[in-house]
């Protein structure tokens, strides 16, 4: 049960984290397109601001991923 919990936790953690990113710097792609962005630059020594701006998404393998849509209205 705890192993569950701290996966659950990180999970939440990250998405909220990578949230913040995304609002502080203005980026304006969906926060499942920048897990991918950086899952796949993780070691690169780049700065995050560049990779989120100038990276080319069509290179990513789950491109067509169907992600469930949630409204907070």
């Amino acid at each position: 049960m705890n192993a569950v919990k701290t996966q659950v936790y990180c999970a939440v953690i990250t998405y909220c984290l990578v949230a913040i990113v995304t609002y502080k710097l203005k980026v304006n792609r969906p926060i499942y397109e920048i897990l991918q962005i950086l899952s796949f630059s993780l070691l690169d020594k780049t700065p995050v601001r560049e990779i989120l701006t100038y990276c080319d998404y069509k290179n990513v393998k789950e491109l067509n991923y169907k992600q469930l849509k949630i409204n907070w209205d």
